[in-house]
């Protein structure tokens, strides 16, 4: 298995994905060769929950790794050993197991510990001061990083903003990403090695830090799509009216209304730029599987932990604000054998790709799990009882946020405790402008997604679901919201 992973990704930059601009031939072959899943969403929308999830198979309120720690808000800062990896499962069955790229599960532990060979690269962004990072550059020749015409825009507080592009004066074969498919070839070249001379399986995963800001990028792809050929969505004009409090905040965190149209149109583009180095690197990895002769014996899936607003909805980055622009992530799978292709939109989450290695590898699921295999999909089948909605998570980002969404075909429902309610009626509103919570024409709807959303959390143990027993009207009151011992057990789980 070859799984490659993006951060901080947008669908809508893909070719697969109808993007008639940006130079993707090789996630498009992989799409082309399997299956595209069109609604693909993360769990939560921030690296370490995300990656925490894949990683376990579990929610993250389950595993409860829920903020990255550089932005730690009180939350447990290492992963718990309460749920098998299924990099260890994989060990188990006799794979090679190995993993170039981003890890940002917890502060300290790294790939080596969960069962993983390759390096722990630390952090949130390329780490270009990791000594294996400048040994490799220094054995080739090829100059450090280093960068200038930055770009940022100014903060609440009269200081310079945050870091969203520049320009890196080192050529592509000296990026980071160039580095992280280098090693991911090496690493591939022993694998085959053991597989062809012994048959022994292997897993290997690669996860680029890109197209995540700041785009620090060589000029060539920062300059590579004009920024006359983007089309600013609906939602760069977004009023902030009937939302939230904190999204207008986080709008001037990220400095948006300081930057000129101009500004807005060219980052997006650098963005662009971003995705295509990145695609560049996959069709290195797969033509690698060509070479070595795996490609015919070998599973590619493709994902992201998460989106991206460039722009959109007036912010940057991710934040509490749980818009399809960063809780919808590309999703492709192809299995050899299979008829390719294909695409779905039935409800995918980053979790099912946990069930799907393990299926690949002929491992029973694990029942505590909370996704399912993908495979079939990738047969054309759809299995039966698959979701019909889908929900995620958000817990904090520089301060603690809790929020819970309910995603339809048609609707979307966010639950903000200290805030107003959020419902999108995507059909019409596919930019998510309009809340419609509280306007009389969609009190039924409202009120049957509160009730799902309600169920789903509580049926699955998510305690967020006693604000929900008393603030909203979600069936009736039917345990002790005091928790106290005088209405029998059932809140501690012992009737």
């Amino acid at each position: 298995m070859l799984f490659l992973m993006t951060d901080q990704h947008r669908v809508d930059t893909i070719g697969a994905y109808g993007n008639p601009h940006v130079s993707t031939p090789h996630l498009d072959a992989i799409a082309e060769a399997g299956t595209r899943f069109d609604a693909c969403f993360t769990p939560s929308a921030i690296c370490t929950p995300a990656r925490a999830s894949l990683l376990t198979g579990v929610l993250p309120y389950r595993h409860r790794l829920l903020a990255n720690y550089e932005r730690n808000v009180g939350y447990s800062e290492e992963l718990s050993d309460e749920f098998t990896p299924f990099s260890l499962r994989l060990r188990e069955r006799g794979y090679n197991v190995g993993i170039e790229g981003k890890w940002h599960v917890g502060r300290r532990r790294g790939p080596g510990e969960f069962g993983f060979d390759g390096a722990h690269y630390p952090g949130w962004h390329n780490p270009v001061g990791h000594p294996d990072y400048l040994a490799w550059l220094a054995d080739k020749g090829l100059p450090a990083p280093e960068i200038d015409g930055e770009v940022r825009g100014v903060f609440p507080n009269g200081e310079p903003g945050n870091l969203l592009a520049g320009v890196l004066h080192q050529p592509a074969e000296a990026t980071f990403e160039h580095f992280l498919a280098d090693r991911t070839i090496d690493r591939l070249e022993e694998y085959a090695r053991g597989y062809h001379d012994d048959g022994r399986p292997f897993f290997m995963a690669v996860h680029f830090y890109g197209p995540h800001l700041p785009y620090l990028l060589p000029r060539e792809y920062l300059e590579m799509y004009s920024p006359d050929l983007v089309e600013l969505p609906p939602s760069f004009a977004e009023t902030f009216e009937n939302k939230p409090s904190v999204q207008r905040r986080y709008s001037e965190h990220w400095t948006h209304d300081t930057l000129s149209e101009e500004t807005r149109r060219w980052l997006v583009a650098a963005y662009w730029g971003y995705v295509t180095l990145i695609d560049e690197q996959i069709g290195r990895l797969t033509g690698a599987l060509e070479r070595l002769g795996l490609w015919d014996s070998t599973a590619v899936a493709f994902t992201a932990d998460h989106g991206e607003f460039t722009g959109a909805h007036r912010l940057h980055d991710k934040g509490p604000a749980m818009y399809d622009d960063i809780y919808r992530i590309p999703g492709l799978l192809r299995v050899p054998g299979s008829p390719g292709g294909g695409s779905t939109e039935s409800f995918v989450s980053l979790v099912d790709y946990t069930a799907t290695i393990l299926d690949l590898a002929g491992a029973e699921p694990d029942p505590e799990a909370d996704g399912r295999s993908l495979v079939p999909f990738a047969l054309g089948q759809e299995p039966d009882g698959w979701r019909t909605d889908i929900t995620a998570e958000f817990h904090g980002h520089h301060f603690p946020y809790p929020q819970r969404m309910l995603r339809t075909p048609r609707f979307k429902l966010v639950v903000n405790p200290e805030s107003v309610n959020e419902l999108y009626d995507l059909e019409n509103d596919p930019y998510e402008l309009a809340n419609r919570y509280g306007d009389p024409a969609f009190d039924e709807v409202g009120a049957e997604l509160l009730q799902r959303l309600y169920q789903r959390l509580r049926d699955s143990g998510d305690n967020f679901h006693h604000w929900m027993t008393s603030m909203y009207p979600v069936g009736g009151k039917d345990y002790d919201t005091s928790l106290s011992d005088f209405e029998g057990a059932n809140h501690q789980g012992l009737a």
